[in-house]
């Protein structure tokens, strides 16, 4: 199965009370794709400057991803800079640069088009628009969004979710979408509009479903040591996507693949934080999976 995921490829700058690193790896797209671990043809589309490190691209060629839909052009890449608060879960973003992602176009490869699942993470809703435009028919379209495109591209966002399956969005902004201000009822608002399942992300209170046929709540997995959460959300959808494909589940599937896809993005999305930038993920083997997915489960089941 072949999953086409459209997003940035950035740089990140982390301070935290540990250390700082400095332009390291990030953006959506490098957490998504790596997030697959492999598990199925991962096609990246997004924009680089040319500053931005072949041994990088190389990294997420290594993992299974083609990186060929990466385009480079001259400019800065896109660099997010932030320094985390002591609870390692409050942040403050000291810089976004946008460098060359600011007049990103995706480009989808004709031989692209017929991808089987397509996660659109989150960039300008006419941007998503333009590609699911040019796909031929996913089995499953997922959508990831934020506050910003909510306040000021309500219009346009409403326009594209009445064309996907899922969305994923965290408890704040499902309010915000909808003015709801219970989960339930932001959930069935969000729904008729157009994706038939949606995921509310908590955090380290881990995340929600809302399906078809049911409704299923995952803790988050307590970690001894966070080092580094940056893109862990990123690598919730991939975990996510990633077991959708091998399920081969599409739109009119019941609710049972996607609640088993909740525990594996929840288990991927765990290593993310254990290290800085991807490390966590990279450091992620079929026993260590396992463990944790046991540890999972025994914490929803008694």
């Amino acid at each position: 199965m072949s999953i086409l995921v459209v997003g940035s490829v950035a740089y990140d700058t982390v301070a935290t009370t540990r250390e700082t690193r400095e332009r390291q790896l990030g953006g959506s797209a490098s957490f998504f794709s790596i997030a697959t671990l492999g598990a199925a043809e991962v096609r990246c589309v997004g924009v680089v400057g040319d500053d931005f490190k072949q041994e990088d691209l190389d990294l997420l060629a290594s993992r299974g991803a083609d990186v060929s839909g990466i385009k480079r052009v001259a400019g800065k890449s896109f660099h997010w800079s932030g320094r985390y608060h002591d609870d390692m879960i409050e942040r403050d973003t000291l810089a976004t640069e946008l460098g060359v992602f600011a007049d990103f176009q995706p480009e989808i490869p004709e031989s692209w088009r017929g991808s089987e699942y397509l996660f659109l993470a989150n960039i300008h809703p006419s941007l998503q628009a333009h590609v699911l435009e040019a796909m031929s028919g996913p089995r499953l379209t997922a959508l990831d969004t934020m506050n910003l495109w909510i306040e000021t591209t309500p219009n346009e966002l409403r326009t594209i979710l009445g064309k996907v399956d899922v969305l994923l969005v965290n408890d704040g902004e499902a309010r915000q979408l909808t003015g709801k201000r219970s989960l339930a009822h932001a959930a069935e608002a969000i729904r008729a509009m157009g994706p038939t399942r949606v995921i509310v992300k908590k955090g380290e209170h881990g995340a929600l479903l809302f399906g078809t046929e049911s409704v299923l709540a995952v803790p988050a997995i307590i970690l001894d040591d966070v080092v580094d959460p940056t893109g862990a959300g990123d690598s919730f959808a991939g975990g996510f996507m990633r077991s959708l494909a091998l399920s081969g589940a599409d739109r009119s599937s019941d609710d049972t693949p996607y609640r088993q896809a909740m525990l594996d993005g929840t288990v991927t999305a765990s290593f993310c934080p254990e290290g800085f930038s991807v490390e966590g993920l990279l450091g992620i083997d079929d026993a260590g999976y396992q463990k944790r997915m046991n540890t999972l489960r025994g914490m929803m089941v008694p």
